[in-house]
């Protein structure tokens, strides 16, 4: 089952995503997507972790060595907006590129868990376009809060897939285009650490609770991303996540108009 909130007349909406791609309201309402907004599936987003370098060709891809322990940050809510809302380049950067990254969304909370449990805590998957501004990347180990903790800058959607529903999350073809055009392919089988090991580790020492989001990295393929470029992250399985890039000025006046 496809799992997502909209925005339609006002009102914020959970919704189902049928077979046909209808979105479908608890009482039965056919809402035409092109009229709704989309909103991040999750209604209460908790703690956000993410995950560096987690995929090996794109740590060489940095001249970085593969971790041996997992990179995890932390990012705030406010870097989250959903499918088809605009982000942003900042001005006066040099370079900055998308990350087309699974996420792993807990359904209910647990501490100390087991690997061969891990899955049964997870709600379902979804999928997150984690941008960063390489600009200001002075440790990989430590991304400061100028690289991935801008607004908008972390578009997730358009909906939640249940875990059920996801045959095999350790082998999905993850896909990025730019205008159309493919810039980046892999495959999730190819992550250091996988779903189960992350949460084991991360539940290790410290509480996972129910809306909390891991956010499992991205494999090689870099383009620097302009104002007026529209960017595409698929994932097998779960679907598009499809975000158009505007300029700071006219990010900014658009939320402020």
């Amino acid at each position: 089952m496809k799992r997502a909130r909209v925005e339609y007349k006002g009102k914020v909406l959970d919704v189902i995503v049928n077979f046909e791609g209808e979105l479908v309201t608890a009482s039965g309402e056919v809402v035409p997507s092109q009229a709704v907004k989309w909103l991040c599936p999750v209604e209460n987003p908790g703690t956000i972790f993410a995950l560096g370098l987690n995929y090996a060709d794109h740590a060489s891809e940095l001249a970085f060595e593969p971790p041996k322990e997992p990179l995890v940050f932390l990012k705030g809510g406010n870097t989250l907006t959903g499918h088809q809302q605009p982000s942003y380049r900042p001005d006066d950067i040099e370079f900055m590129h998308y990350e087309c990254e699974l996420v792993a969304v807990i359904g209910k909370s647990g501490k100390n868990i087991k690997r061969e449990d891990a899955l049964e805590y997870v709600a379902g998957y979804t999928i997150c376009n984690d941008y960063a501004i390489r600009d200001y990347l002075e440790n990989f180990y430590r991304p400061n809060l100028r690289v991935k903790s801008r607004d908008s800058l972390c578009p997730i959607g358009p909906w939640i897939v249940d875990t059920d529903d996801i045959a095999d999350v350790s082998n999905l073809l993850l896909e990025t285009r730019v205008n159309g055009e493919l810039t980046q392919q892999g495959t999730t089988a190819d992550m250091i650490f996988d779903i189960p090991f992350l949460i084991e580790y991360l539940s290790s020492f410290m509480t996972l609770s129910e809306g909390d989001l891991i956010a499992t990295g991205t494999p090689k393929g870099l383009k620097d991303i302009q104002p007026g470029d529209v960017v595409s992250c698929s994932i097998e399985g779960i679907g598009t996540l499809e975000n158009p890039v505007l300029s700071e000025k006219a990010f900014y006046g658009e939320l402020t108009d």
